[in-house]
């Protein structure tokens, strides 16, 4: 009898655990889930960037910037920067393939923004682990101020201000590095251009 009245208790325990975490993990958790959705929209839907309606890209996924020298440039990429290929060289420090394409880039890079080999900053010459990363650094942007803003006709200041306030900062103040989203300055850039 003892035993019977025991398994009854443990059985009735073992159903409001049961109810509790069926309410909690399968009606409010994805409730909330839902809710936040709606609270951060941009995040959920991948942070599209439309101009003119149109959506152009995303500002979490780099894509190559049009062709010519009126744009900045984003990082190189392993993968042509195509999400469904992600992934890095696999190239390590040592091999001859990256050691050379680093000079190539180098040699480039120099050239075209009119800058000695010894600025051109290592996020310039380096894919990403991801081949998809859509930020540079601000050093890598500031030595093409002068090449975007020649090219499109714009004063060398109002393109460094486009990069100044294109400029995140470290994570709560602590955490990483400042970056540059390639994208939203390339449409800030066409912005300008347009309206000048």
């Amino acid at each position: 009898m003892r035993t019977l009245h025991d398994l009854g208790r443990q059985s009735l325990a073992g159903l409001r655990v049961l109810a509790v975490l069926t309410i909690i993990l399968g009606v409010l958790f994805p409730l909330a889930i839902w809710g936040a959705s709606f609270a951060f929209h941009d995040r959920a839907t991948g942070q599209l960037i439309r101009v003119d309606g149109q959506v152009v890209g995303s500002a979490l996924i780099a894509q190559p910037s049009p062709s010519g020298i009126s744009w900045f440039q984003p990082r190189p990429s392993a993968v042509d920067y195509d999400g469904l290929g992600s992934g890095a060289s696999n190239l390590g420090p040592s091999n001859p393939e990256l050691i050379a394409q680093i000079d190539q880039r180098r040699t480039a890079i120099a050239a075209q923004d009119g800058v000695s080999p010894e600025q051109v900053p290592a996020d310039a010459l380096t894919a990403s682990a991801s081949g998809l990363d859509p930020d540079i650094s601000p050093a890598y942007a500031q030595i093409q101020v002068a090449r975007v803003a020649a090219a499109n006709n714009l004063p060398t200041q109002t393109v460094a201000d486009l990069v100044a306030a294109h400029t995140a900062g470290r994570m709560f103040g602590l955490l990483g590095e400042p970056t540059v989203n390639v994208l939203t300055l390339n449409i800030a850039v066409q912005a300008a251009a347009g309206a000048h």
